[in-house]
């Protein structure tokens, strides 16, 4: 299977048409059909990590302030306790924990992206944390270890923004902010030239990089699924924007 990263944006993706959502439908298209998909959300951050084991897990609406259409979507997919259980026994780098006890479910980056890739969700899914107490080279080896998921037909998305920046959002910006709009570009050429290392090490790629990412949970996810490109595997975008000023919706696919 290939793995994606789906630039989320904001919740209203999830029931307004737009270019985003498209891409997100057309993306969905273009791959075989999963037997289940493995979501790492920018939403759900723990200390150590976890993955939802529950057979029915909850739509969870974890947003405030939007119309009340979007608190009346769900999005029913059924979970999988042995998707969690295969991820768990494949990571050693730490311990994977089971969420059985209905703690968490599917949040916003997770269903708002797959209610249009997958709109019957008829699709297990399961969620794996953001261990909010490791660095960004313990997310990136952490996501390699899930690999062979991708020869169980397993769809990795990670679901996040590389540019987030929600204090210096503009609802009105006809134009992005310059340093977003550099860091999105140079991330991009770091992608495609295959530059993790340097992806990884983000702090170090200067003031556009701190103003785009000042808290890392929208970034991590990215991580995730640049660490399962192979040698040689093709890496192309099939979406981009910058929508408000400070959010980069670009989006990815490895295979």
């Amino acid at each position: 299977m290939p793995a994606l990263f789906i630039g989320h944006g904001s919740p209203m993706n999830a029931i307004e048409e737009t270019v985003y959502a498209a891409s997100w439908r057309e993306a969905a298209a273009a791959i075989p059909r999963p037997a289940a998909i493995l979501c790492i959300s920018a939403h759900w951050e723990t200390e150590g990590a976890f993955v939802t084991a529950m057979p029915q897990p909850k739509t969870i609406h974890d947003f405030y302030g939007f119309p009340d259409a979007l608190y009346q979507v769900r999005y029913p997919a059924p979970g999988s306790p042995e998707l969690a259980e295969r991820v768990s026994s494949l990571v050693s780098s730490c311990a994977v924990r089971l969420d059985d006890g209905y703690s968490w479910g599917l949040d916003h980056g997770a269903w708002s992206v797959l209610r249009r890739m997958y709109p019957e969700a008829d699709i297990p899914v399961v969620q794996l944390s953001l261990d909010r107490t490791q660095h960004p080279r313990f997310h990136y080896e952490l996501g390699r270890e899930l690999q062979a998921l991708r020869q169980e037909g397993v769809l990795i998305v990670g679901s996040g923004n590389i540019v987030h920046n929600l204090r210096l959002l503009q609802w009105d910006a006809a134009e992005p902010y310059p340093w977003a709009a550099e860091f999105d570009r140079l991330s991009a050429e770091l992608i495609l030239a295959g530059a993790h290392d340097r992806l990884v090490a983000y702090p170090a790629l200067g003031e556009p990089a701190r103003l785009s990412i000042p808290t890392n949970e929208h970034y991590l996810p990215l991580l995730y699924i640049l660490a399962l490109q192979l040698p040689g595997e093709p890496v192309s975008f099939f979406a981009e924007g910058l929508p408000l000023g400070s959010i980069s919706m670009r989006s990815l696919r490895i295979g």
